[in-house]
């Protein structure tokens, strides 16, 4: 069986293509160009729509290469043609056939500390799980799913009031500052991924139901996540805000706007039934008339 050879990034680079789709890789593009590199094409997903209306929309990434005057495409077979000397990924969305993996070396940028949190949704992933420390890694594209050798790191803290969309900035920030600054420096020698692997599949509806056996602590994280839901007097209750509190009681359990989880409580903030628009959780509660009876989940 013949082996696959990859086509490895040089030390150096000025000549560009991009790939990438959702708002979070829109500001690598504004950092790589505002750096001074020729941007040859950007590729991105397809136009489709993103709302209620029938007319569809470019992606954030095509919009903002338009608007910079930037070549960009939908069909990826493109990159091919464009002469560049490197490829850079960010959420493109796809997975790189290796026919172009032989002929264009591709380096991106991956939310998490590799092997750490692999996959769709690391960011998700490490707030969910209570880790204390993420970061960004600039990486090797190889055939197998974020596996491959790691050029950089930055690293951040997770603080105990970061939301997703908080960290998800952050993370973007030092993305774009970590590309920018490697290949302006060169590339340095990559060095194979060490550790545990972990991997971070995406979050579904299921997993933003919030349980309320876990802990308070646990659910806190889930709120922060954004999209959690319980059901009350059988329709759902989207929450949007919470506090870890002191109490107890059974699991879901209401006491005022403390609710008691399996280990500690926590206090409900802002809240959205079905239906209707976000409020604050004590309207919500006089107007719902919420007594000592009721029991979130049910």
């Amino acid at each position: 069986m013949t082996e696959l050879t990859l086509a490895r990034p040089p030390a150096h680079t000025q000549r560009l293509a991009y790939l990438g789709t959702p708002e979070v890789a829109v500001e690598p593009l504004r950092a790589l160009v505002a750096a001074g590199f020729d941007v040859a094409i950007v590729i991105s997903g397809a136009d489709k729509r993103r709302g209620r209306g029938s007319e569809s929309s470019p992606s954030p990434v095509k919009a903002a290469a338009i608007e910079m005057g930037l070549p960009v495409s939908d069909q990826l077979d493109d990159v091919l043609s464009a002469t560049v000397d490197l490829a850079v990924v960010v959420a493109y969305g796809r997975i790189i056939p290796v026919t172009i993996l032989e002929h264009v070396p591709m380096i991106n940028i991956h939310f998490s500390l590799l092997p750490r949190w692999r996959g769709a949704a690391p960011v998700e992933r490490a707030l969910l799980a209570g880790d204390t420390e993420t970061g960004v890694s600039l990486m090797d594209i190889g055939v197998e799913l974020d596996t491959g050798d790691v050029y950089a790191e930055s690293r951040t803290h997770i603080a105990d009031n970061d939301t997703l969309a908080s960290l998800r900035e952050r993370l973007v920030r030092m993305g774009a500052t970590l590309l920018v600054d490697s290949l302006k420096q060169g590339l340095p020698a990559p060095r194979p991924q060490t550790g545990d692997v972990t991997y971070a599949k995406k979050i579904s509806s299921e997993d933003l139901h919030v349980d309320w056996t876990r802990a308070s602590s646990d659910v806190d994280r889930l709120v922060r996540l954004g999209g959690a839901w319980t059901t009350f007097r059988g329709t759902r209750l989207k929450i949007h805000e919470v506090s870890v509190a002191s109490g107890q009681g059974a699991p879901g359990s209401v006491d005022g706007l403390v609710v008691a989880c399996g280990e500690g409580a926590v206090e409900l903030l802002v809240v959205q039934p079905e239906g209707k628009a976000k409020q604050d959780a004590s309207s919500w509660k006089n107007g719902a008339r919420v007594t000592s009876t009721d029991r979130l989940g049910q």
